[in-house]
């Protein structure tokens, strides 16, 4: 009985495991699937220009040093010249001015480091948050968010995306089960179009993917190499077996 229980238990902890993003949040706003590539250079350089201009106003990224911004494409002077507003050298973190007092008084709470928040929540999370904000009259900041309502954070990019509503409506699916549908309406128009803000927000969520490791890609390279070697070396190993063992078998 006590086997049967443990065989259960495995099996609905590796169903858990195995469920994608996107099933995992069907209680709340369905996730979207974030297209970003990590291969992108001219997005990874377009992300971080939109999060140096729009972002790193209020969150850091104290574990990234802009130097390292060379490994998406970009020179000491393009980096200098265009995304260095808040330090002095290229060695510096990203860091900002504002404190954690400051921040928990404008906001209620104090904006987080942004260093590793794809990791933590990924990026399917991050690629919909982004795009799911809408007016509310009801909050402090006029903002609400469709997947993290109350968030106290604002529309920092409202003025691509423009105002949006959201409506909550109560529908029945084919199962007969209540769901929610969510029903959006554009209030104002953006800067950018809705294609043109989607992939917006997909440069800026690959930048992010790229800032919670920076070596990921080498670490994928390096981890390829390594298993063609050792499958070179099991090659040998196993004549040697052979070889040493012959006379035996």
């Amino acid at each position: 009985m006590q086997r049967r229980l443990l065989a259960w238990a495995f099996a609905c902890a590796l169903f858990a495991a195995l469920l994608p993003p996107a099933a995992a949040a069907e209680a709340g706003y369905r996730l979207d699937r974030s297209p970003h590539d990590p291969n992108d250079l001219v997005s990874l350089q377009s992300g971080a220009r939109l999060f140096v201009n729009y972002c790193l106003n209020c969150h850091s990224a104290q574990f990234m040093r802009y130097n390292r911004l060379s490994d998406i494409g970009l020179s000491e002077s393009q980096i200098r010249d265009n995304l260095m507003f808040a330090a002095e050298k290229v060695g510096e973190t990203m860091k900002v001015a504002l404190g954690t007092k400051e921040g928990k008084d404008w906001f209620g709470v104090p904006p987080p480091d942004l260093s590793v928040i794809a990791r933590s929540r990924g990026a399917d999370w991050l690629y919909t948050y982004l795009r799911t904000f809408y007016r509310d009259s009801r909050t402090s900041t006029g903002w609400n968010n469709a997947v993290f309502p109350n968030a106290a954070m604002p529309h920092a990019l409202w003025r691509l995306q423009g105002e949006r509503a959201l409506e909550v409506a109560q529908v029945k699916d084919l199962a007969g089960h209540v769901v929610p549908e969510y029903r959006w309406s554009q209030l104002t128009p953006g800067t950018l179009g809705a294609v043109q803000y989607d992939a917006a927000v997909r440069d800026l969520v690959n930048f992010l993917v790229y800032v919670g490791e920076p070596a990921a890609q080498s670490r994928k390279r390096i981890g390829v190499i390594a298993l063609f070697v050792l499958g070179v070396l099991f090659v040998f190993a196993y004549a040697l077996k052979k070889n040493y063992w012959k006379d035996i078998h």
